[in-house]
């Protein structure tokens, strides 16, 4: 016997000894199997670790105290400009990162600001180094540190962006000049870092750039768009802050409301045809801008935040999945299969026997591709249907914001609500963009892996059998219960023949319930099948609420629950709230009439002097002042206008004195309640 009993295993029919030192060696482990990889790019290893000239240490020490030099330069500077004190006589106050409330904001700017910080906060969660500057950790820290680091780099972050922003708000040729060279640093150091390193190991190889695509596009928007705004205060010079923000919008609102007129000819509603209504239905997710009427400034930010955090969570299924099933379609090997066909997972055209697989080894392959294909189409369909829903709400929030401008509270609202501020309305609308971005984003997931699964399911239950020309399990059980089938449909169709032949008798005018005794014995026959219909009606149920809720789960203006239990849903809770700020704190026509009433009067031309030689009685007569114009009777009416419409919604009620509350001194109709 050979030494340990190897020689007795070599010599064995097996060669199990052999097999061990070849087979398993060769066809077992992906990485090193002998055939030539053509995929061996699809590996993140392969890829050497970059170190770009301008490290994110050393471009954060620098781009961090710039952005905290300039914010309080420019906040003294606001402060000797619109106060009119000397710089050291007090504290100077903080800029503010855009007036959220306000309708006169660089709108552009705000978003891509906020989307820049949204790009790097989803970029941060998966980062080896949370935070980086100097001193604040390495990669090989312990977990616990590393949370304490992420904690302060979501304060950070916001707070070296918020100078972007910021040096918009004073509207002043240094602010502009402030943000052109803030813009620059960041944009420049990004796309150099970018240009030495496009691809990087973590993750995947391209990762790092499509990740970054938010970023580069966010920076060199504002590169350009502070260099406009420089320019264009050089050229007509600063002008100072108007006291009402947004009058020009609020004007327009109020011309847009006053000029329109009934609609004359018959009220008698056409019966639209099936295109013309399939057409309206798909125009209704397209948001298309009306005159008079502007988004507030968060919700464009919020919908821009939300569609940046989609395409975040995109790249990143994308990228971590298909690669991974790239790389174990390339590496499977015919011992593999062996495994999938011994445990059903493949249909076997011959012997199981390694040297025979190839048709099963082709077989395996195109299901691993069929895999991809449905991943990667149900990512693509699950980003569209986000997107979808999210522009479908635009469009619900200009018909919610105009009903509560009118003061129509119980169309937007179950219940009635008084339109003030409060504690938790102020809660709700500062974290509104956030709770949008976060429900897309996990709405993203849950539909990814519904669709996923339901592309799966058809195509290995119904295109792969009948692209190989297999029985399938699913075609097998329609097959052997067509009798069941048969049964529900024959019982269905049955009881809505019996109920429109029989069951009713038309009158005149109205229908009346007949031949009772037969309907009573139809019913107690035909009860154990409407059992099993209603089985089926509730496993349809369950899908088709399952499918509503995810695709409609990055919705924050519908409810996912009942009217009476809404208030549970906490995102539809949020939006109920930020309504409330948004209405009682930016009514267009509530700033378009004070407005009208902080307008500067026209100085009156002097009176003509008056003829000394005149009689006293003719001096004493009081003389007839000549008849207005046009121009000043259009506007007379349409301050009066303005002042009927305040004064007949319903929703600054609580706003006025006690004297006005009641519904006939104020006109508030009996059909609305008080609030």
């Amino acid at each position: 016997m050979a030494p340990n009993g190897s020689a007795g295993f070599r010599d064995s029919p097996l060669e199990p000894g052999i097999f061990l030192d070849e087979d398993l060696g060769s066809d077992w482990y992906i990485y090193e199997s002998t055939e030539p990889a053509p995929h061996d790019d699809l590996f993140p290893e392969a890829i050497p670790e970059c170190h770009p000239t301008i490290s994110p240490q050393m471009y954060h020490t620098v781009m961090a105290p710039i952005s905290l030099a300039v914010i309080l330069a420019l906040s003294f500077l606001v402060k000797r400009r619109r106060l009119h004190l000397s710089c050291w006589n007090g504290v100077p106050g903080l800029l503010s990162p855009g007036n959220l409330l306000e309708q006169d904001g660089h709108r552009a700017v705000a978003a891509a600001v906020l989307a820049l910080l949204c790009s790097e906060l989803c970029r941060l969660l998966l980062e080896p180094r949370p935070l980086p500057l100097p001193g604040t950790g390495t990669p090989s820290a312990s977990p616990a540190a590393r949370e304490f680091w992420k904690v302060l780099a979501l304060l950070y972050f916001p707070a070296l962006y918020s100078p972007l922003l910021a040096c918009a708000g004073p509207r002043h040729r240094l602010g502009y000049a402030a943000g052109t060279l803030l813009a620059w640093g960041h944009c420049g150091a990004h796309a150099w870092q970018r240009a030495q390193c496009p691809l990087a190991p973590k993750i995947h190889r391209l990762y790092s750039l499509l990740s970054h695509v938010p970023v580069l596009l966010s920076l060199s928007l504002l590169s350009l768009w502070y260099p406009v705004l420089l320019l264009r205060s050089l050229r007509n010079g600063d002008s100072p802050e108007p006291r009402i923000s947004g009058k020009s919008y609020y004007r327009k609102y109020l011309k847009a409301v006053l000029s329109k007129r009934g609609q004359k000819g018959s009220s008698v509603k056409i019966e639209e045809s099936l295109s013309s209504r399939i057409r309206s239905y798909l125009l209704s997710y397209i948001y298309i801008p009306e005159e008079g009427f502007r988004i507030p400034l968060k919700l464009v930010v919020s919908v821009t935040v939300a569609v940046v955090a989609v395409y975040q969570v995109a790249v990143l299924l994308l990228v971590a999945v298909v690669p991974t099933l790239r790389i174990v379609r390339a590496g499977m090997t015919k011992d593999v299969v062996v495994l999938l066909v011994q445990f059903g997972l493949v249909p076997s055209q011959g012997a199981a026997v390694p040297g025979d697989m190839e048709q099963e080894l082709r077989t395996a392959r195109h299901f691993l591709w069929a895999l991809e294909v449905c991943y990667i189409c149900s990512l693509v369909l699950c980003c569209l249907l986000t997107c979808a829903m999210l522009l479908r709400s635009l469009g619900m929030h200009r018909s919610n914001l105009r009903a509560l401008y009118q003061g129509a509270v119980l169309d937007v609202f179950s219940k009635a609500h008084i339109l003030r501020p409060s504690r938790e309305s102020l809660v709700c609308w500062m974290a509104f963009s956030s709770f949008q971005a976060a429900f897309a984003c996990l709405g993203l997931l849950i539909q990814q892996v519904i669709f996923f699964l339901c592309f799966v399911a058809f195509t290995f239950l119904v295109v792969i059998p009948l692209q190989i020309g297999t029985s399938s399990p699913l075609f097998g059980i329609i097959r052997n219960m067509w009798p069941f089938w048969l049964t529900l449909v024959v019982a269905v169709l049955l009881q809505h023949l019996l109920a429109h032949f029989q069951f009713l008798e038309q009158h005149s005018l109205q229908k009346e319930i007949t031949n009772r005794r037969a309907l009573y014995i139809v019913t107690f026959l035909l009860f154990p099948t409407n059992v099993l219909v209603g089985v089926m009606a509730a496993v349809w149920r369950m899908l088709i609420s399952g499918l509503y809720n995810a695709i409609h789960f990055c919705r924050l203006d519908i409810s996912l629950l009942h009217r009476g239990v809404e208030t549970f849903d906490p995102g539809y809770r949020t939006y109920c709230h930020y309504l409330k700020v948004e209405v009682s704190q930016c009514h267009p026509l509530l700033k378009a009439f004070c407005f009208l009433l902080l307008q500067p009067g026209r100085t009156e031309p002097p009176a003509p002097p008056r003829d000394t030689q005149l009689e006293e009685g003719l001096q004493l007569m009081h003389p007839k002042h000549p008849a207005p114009g046009r121009a000043r009777i259009r506007r007379i009416r349409a301050r009066w206008w303005v002042a009927y419409t305040l004064l007949h919604n319903p929703s600054l009620t609580a706003s006025r004195k006690t004297a006005l509350a009641d519904p006939a001194a104020n006109g508030a109709q009996l059909g609305i309640p008080r609030p």
